[in-house]
């Protein structure tokens, strides 16, 4: 039977299965495929923690969600048209956010009675009729990769682990991808296992040629490619654009950057993609602990060098101490925070933004610091610019706030080009003549940065209270009290330095949506389809968090109703409230997932009808009697 050809604008697609069936593999390649087609895309990978967590576990799925679409998006998509499910656990975990009458593609030689009681099934969904509602396609998967290899000189085991090749090459011929550039790719994978690529693309293609032949599937799927600026695009994490910009921000400052780290997820991905850019001086440290990590950096930083620590959750805790020391030394540090869900180890692969608090207050004293936070994935590239800049301008240790959810996730990048960047030299101290440890510039208020070994310029630092001209150890309490001042003044001077509020909307409405982070593309999106409704709601995004945007105070009193959206329990709200003493409502999620765009549209649409919003999205349920 002959397919017929489908044109869709917009495709989301969900890879779920067991944490070692390659889910995460299977998604990065159809994104690829996607990119080279030429549509927009956002990615979501979500994964467990565990590295290996028993298999046909319902804790041991393992996602990777893709949002294609020859339009502007800005999300990896609320809920997928198509689920492919590798195994029973699989579909457990995942189908209750399949879209009525979405494609489910299920991999049935998978569907045996032991992994049907690991995923506590009590009886065959294949079988009793509970998958109606959905345009099931019930495929062999595991059966027919080890067909395809029969008489191949792999094990049976070794055979098995390609079945995720052939799940790919089933919706590479769904959605009418060329097969030639994924074999290139399988084969420069595995250079070294030739056996494994020949066995990869030889699965691959029986899938494709499985949806080709199999008459089950009667649609090829089109999705056209999206209309961009002109330039050059490539795929990119927030990981790795991040460390694209801080290499970038070296270059702009005319030094070389010193990154000293300690692995962590989701942040450890950042010294992985800057240990390759040794040709750009960049010299990287792996440390023994979090707090051998960032002293390290603070010892480069008073060498001369720009110096950057990374870490998330529990790493930024047990670094509190040498921030403030940075503080204290007034040394230009930036330390990124990729968010995860928290207390303690909490939920290390999952997505949060509770570390707000921590990243303003974490220090013991009067240690303020610059905190500024990217918003998408190739943000996180000029987020890092700034945060280096900004850093070695006024000679402060500066936060840069990402999250798991930008940090994995990915959308097309145009390349910039740096050298048209504007660039902010940094130079040192070299003039011995009436140089003082603490004699600052009148409009940063930053120290003069003198490098040890500089004639003239020998120096003191250190964690104790300093004069406030010549960093002679003081106890003189008036003195405190000024260096205290002065401290705090140098962060609140950062404001003269930060652009434009990125506001959409005009300046007054009915709604004001403050967010930021990696919430701006459900935000935006939602506000953008309110609008489109001739509502007036407007959103502004923030990009610094200490000290806040000028731009939020003029209008912030312009609205009806103004809500505060974060992934935590309201703590910028917090700070909004005591700040601008006005009433903030709250829109708050804590479950280690970003918004849906149907979420905010219904927050937004509540307050619009003159309702009020919970305290929190899921209410704490009251605690159970003895």
């Amino acid at each position: 039977m002959e397919s017929k050809t489908q044109h869709l604008d917009r495709v989301v697609i969900r890879f779920a299965g067991d944490s070692g069936d390659g889910m995460q593999l299977t998604g990065t390649e159809f994104t690829k495929a996607a990119a080279e087609a030429g549509n927009d895309i956002s990615t979501f990978p979500d994964f467990p923690a565990e590295i290996r967590a028993p298999a046909g576990s319902l804790f041991g799925v393992s996602g990777f969600q893709l949002h294609f679409s020859s339009n502007e998006i800005h999300t990896p998509g609320d809920a997928p048209d198509v689920l492919v499910a590798m195994n029973p656990a699989a579909l457990k975990t995942n189908l209750k956010d399949l879209v009525d009458g979405g494609v489910l593609i299920i991999n049935s030689g998978a569907f045996i009675e032991s992994n049907l009681k690991k995923a506590q099934y009590t009886s065959n969904p294949l079988e009793d009729g509970s998958l109606e509602r959905y345009r099931v396609h019930a495929v062999d998967i595991s059966g027919l990769t080890v067909a395809a290899l029969e008489g191949g000189p792999l094990s049976t085991k070794e055979k098995g682990r390609s079945k995720n090749f052939f799940a790919l090459g089933l919706v590479f011929w769904m959605y009418g991808r060329e097969l030639d550039s994924e074999i290139r790719r399988i084969t420069k994978q595995f250079t070294k296992r030739p056996e494994l690529a020949e066995a990869n693309i030889a699965v691959f293609k029986a899938g494709y040629h499985f949806g080709e032949t199999a008459e089950v599937f009667q649609t090829v799927y089109k999705v056209p490619a999206a209309r961009f600026a002109p330039g050059t695009y490539r795929n990119i994490t927030g990981n790795e654009a991040l460390a694209l910009g801080l290499v970038a921000g070296g270059e702009l400052a005319g030094k070389s950057i010193f990154f000293a780290g300690y692995p962590i997820t989701p942040a450890s991905a950042i010294l992985h993609s800057l240990a390759k850019f040794k040709n750009y001086g960049v010299l990287t440290f792996q440390a023994e602990d979090e707090i051998a990590a960032i002293g390290a950096a603070l010892g480069a930083s008073f060498g001369g060098a720009l110096a950057v620590t990374a870490s998330s959750g529990p790493g930024i805790a047990l670094k509190g101490e040498a921030i403030g020391l940075g503080v204290m030394t007034e040394l230009p540090l930036v330390i990124v925070n990729v968010q995860r869900g928290g207390p303690s180890t909490g939920l290390p692969t999952k997505t949060e933004q509770s570390d707000l608090d921590q990243a303003l207050h974490g220090r013991n004293g009067e240690a303020p610091i610059p905190v500024i936070a990217a918003r998408s994935p190739g943000d996180c590239f000029y987020a890092a610019v700034e945060a280096l800049k900004i850093a070695s301008r006024y000679m402060v240790p500066v936060m840069l706030l990402s999250d798991g959810y930008i940090a994995n996730g990915s959308e097309p990048w145009p390349v910039p080009d740096v050298t048209a960047l504007p660039r902010f030299d940094v130079t040192h101290r070299t003039d011995p003549d009436g140089y003082y440890v603490y004699d600052r510039d009148p409009t940063t208020l930053a120290r003069a940065w003198a490098v040890p070994g500089s004639a003239g310029l020998e120096h003191r630092i250190g964690g104790i209270e300093k004069d406030f001209l010549t960093g002679n150890i003081s106890y003189e309490p008036t003195n405190h009290e000024r260096m205290v001042h002065v401290r705090a003044e140098k962060i609140a001077r950062v404001a003269q330095d930060i652009g434009e509020l990125d506001l959409r909307g005009e300046e007054s409405g009915d709604v004001l949506v403050i967010g930021w982070g990696g919430t701006f593309g459900s935000l935006r999106q939602a506000v953008d389809e309110l609008r489109g409704q001739g509502k007036r709601v407007s959103h502004a995004h923030l990009r610094w968090l200490s000290p806040l945007e000028p731009g939020l105070a003029k209008i912030i009193g312009n609205f009806k109703h103004v809500v505060c959206a974060e992934l935590n329990m309201g703590q910028l709200r917090g700070v909004l409230r005591a700040k601008f003493l006005i009433d903030i409502a709250g829109l708050n999620k804590v479950q280690g997932l970003p918004f849906k765009v149907r979420e905010v549209v219904a927050a937004i649409e509540q307050l619009l009808d003159g309702e009020r919003l919970p305290d929190v999205t899921v209410p704490t349920a009251p605690a159970a009697r003895a």
